[in-house]
């Protein structure tokens, strides 16, 4: 093809992206709100309860799904993967989610046991991360998390397998009907791969944004004994 002839993909594909879409990217702001203080030294000597404080206030503020969080796990080659989910609780034992054993997450998982939340409660300015490793709850806490929730949550659960792929979308929605059809008929009914997971935190960090960008990050890190020790990170 002539230097005068039509595009084609591969040459599309490595143009820069367009000025409008930087100039759309570059306008938008950041916290363009009132942000609290957060004084490090008034923090608790473990996590959770701060963390506890922060999700209340984070609701308080109007936060949108603040139960949301990334979830970062890595693959058989050591290849990282993220995605979102829900938060389940948050206890004396680490931060809760749940999702069938046999998805990409739940492979992942039982090949590499661990991984890392991030949080992000833009309403207030913060984030929290946490790492560590991830352990599976008994098959009767899994079962009691699933029928917890909504009947959509069980008609989600029975639809289909997780991560596999699907030959269409009619495909889909006759499945997800009949995953509703039994979820409403059946409420007790099991879904064997559902499984509750724990991740058992060896760091959390929470970080307080800052308008003049002194943001403040307050690393806590479990020691050996099984006490924490919390740390100050320059941003």
């Amino acid at each position: 093809m002539g230097s005068n002839g039509p595009m084609t993909d591969e040459s599309a594909a490595a143009r820069p992206p367009s000025p409008g879409f930087r100039d759309l990217l570059h306008a938008q702001r950041v916290w363009d709100i009132e942000l609290p203080s957060f004084d490090p030294a008034s923090a608790p000597p473990t996590p959770v309860p701060l963390f506890h404080t922060w999700f209340a206030e984070a609701v308080a503020a109007g936060q949108a799904e603040p139960h949301t969080m990334s979830l970062a796990t890595a693959d058989a080659e050591g290849l990282p993967d993220v995605r979102t989910l829900m938060l389940h609780d948050a206890d004396e034992r680490g931060w809760h989610f749940a999702t069938h054993a046999t998805s990409a997450k739940g492979h992942q998982l039982a090949v590499r046991p661990h991984a890392a939340l991030g949080f992000y409660w833009p309403a207030r300015g913060r984030q929290v991360r946490v790492r560590g490793p991830v352990v599976r709850c008994t098959p009767a806490e899994s079962h009691a998390d699933l029928h917890a929730r909504s009947t959509g949550a069980l008609a989600a659960a029975l639809t289909g397998a997780q991560s596999e792929v699907v030959g269409s979308v009619a495909e889909l929605h006759r499945a997800a009907d009949a995953a509703w059809d039994r979820a409403r008929a059946e409420p007790d009914t099991e879904a064997p791969t559902w499984t509750r997971y724990v991740v058992e935190p060896a760091e959390v960090e929470f970080f307080q944004g800052d308008a003049r960008r002194r943001h403040i990050r307050l690393r806590y890190r479990r020691q050996e004994d099984g006490d924490w020790a919390r740390e100050l990170l320059w941003p």
